[in-house]
């Protein structure tokens, strides 16, 4: 058995250290899915506490046959797709991604990289801004946590079908977003 498992079956018998240990293990990938989906630090956090809130309160009826990750990040993804459909307003630009600590070890690239790097992540950003919440949940499930079709179809109660689509449509209206930018450029 697993530590996340017994961690899992702990919590689901009330030990608070246990969930804690699950907190500890996801608030980064929960964290970063928020703060992709909904491009503001402080909101991200809050998102980030709702979503172990509730995971909290419904605990019990998580299912072991599916990945907790993928239970865990639905939380979230449906959130702040609430979120989004209640605000209504544009993203702010992508400040500054969390960076796990085995990042933070590595060498230090030039600072060249690293505007060439933050520029990069704000076009991100503004591509993502411009898509449905629904089709920006699908693609940041996609690319940054490389979930499965089928897993996503979960997360956002979808048939494997329509997450296709919306995929397909996704990354040709960012491609077509790209390609405008550098028509605009020339």
């Amino acid at each position: 058995m697993s530590d996340e498992t017994e961690w899992i079956r702990l919590a689901q018998e009330g030990d608070q250290i246990a969930f804690g240990r699950l907190v500890v293990a996801y608030q980064t990938p929960v964290y970063n899915l928020a703060y992709r989906m909904l491009g503001n630090a402080a909101e991200a956090e809050e998102a980030a506490q709702e979503t172990f809130l509730r995971a909290y309160t419904h605990l019990r009826s998580y299912d072991p046959q599916r990945p907790f990750h993928s239970w865990l990040l639905s939380i979230a993804s449906h959130y702040c797709i609430d979120r989004l459909r209640r605000r209504r307003i544009t993203w702010l630009p992508l400040e500054e991604e969390v960076i796990a600590p085995e990042r933070l070890a590595s060498d230090s690239p030039n600072p060249e990289a690293v505007v060439a790097q933050r520029e990069q992540e704000e076009q991100i950003q503004q591509l993502l801004a411009a898509l449905s919440p629904t089709d920006r949940a699908a693609i940041t499930l996609r690319y940054w946590y490389d979930h499965s079709y089928e897993e996503i179809a979960e997360a956002l109660n979808l048939t494997v079908s329509a997450v296709k689509s919306r995929l397909y449509r996704a990354r040709r209206a960012m491609a077509k977003m790209i390609q405008e930018e550098t028509d605009n450029a020339l």
